[in-house]
């Protein structure tokens, strides 16, 4: 009998986002995720929910509606400015960039357009306003090392990491 997901189970997995309106895969994931189950929650919870009781081998696909977990698009965090004021490193598609208002506030924007003359930024979520479709497929399923269980994932082989020191983000 195979081994089934639940709390303390290290868990291998891959994994796709597809937008559910227009078909095109958003991202993927094709080498191994580890995690361990109940410890680490590198996806969204209705996604791990869903991946209680499942076994290696399985291939589930989860619904998500964005605006349900990341809220409605707001056209206010989308930015638009000439290029000579964006630093040389900003300068391409898909780059991310940390930015700080003034109440000390940290947001995350991607580069999402860029011409000669001008680039934008968008600080929502890629997810928000959309419904996208999770399929992931189960490559591992067994017990956790207790290694494992402190890091909350796989560990790397001559990695030289103190897992006291790791913490949820």
């Amino acid at each position: 009998m195979s081994e089934i997901i639940q709390d303390g189970k290290f868990v291998d997995l891959t994994y796709k986002v597809t937008d559910r309106k227009s078909g095109h895969v958003l991202t993927r994931v094709e080498f191994p995720l580890g995690y361990v189950h109940g410890h680490n929650e590198i996806l969204a919870p209705s996604v791990h929910k869903e991946l209680e009781g499942r076994s290696a081998g399985d291939v589930i696909e989860v619904p998500i509606d964005g605006n349900r977990i990341f809220g409605p698009r707001n056209e206010s965090l989308v930015f638009t400015d000439h290029i000579e004021n964006v630093p040389e490193e900003y300068r391409q598609v898909g780059t991310s960039i940390l930015m700080e208002n003034d109440r000390g506030q940290t947001r995350s924007f991607i580069v999402t357009r860029m011409d000669d003359e001008t680039l934008t930024v968008d600080g929502n979520n890629p997810l928000c306003g959309r419904e996208v479709v999770f399929t992931l497929e189960i490559l591992t399923v067994r017990d956790a090392t207790e290694e494992e269980r402190r890091a909350g994932g796989a560990i790397v082989a001559g990695a030289d990491i103190d897992p006291s020191l790791m913490r949820p983000v």
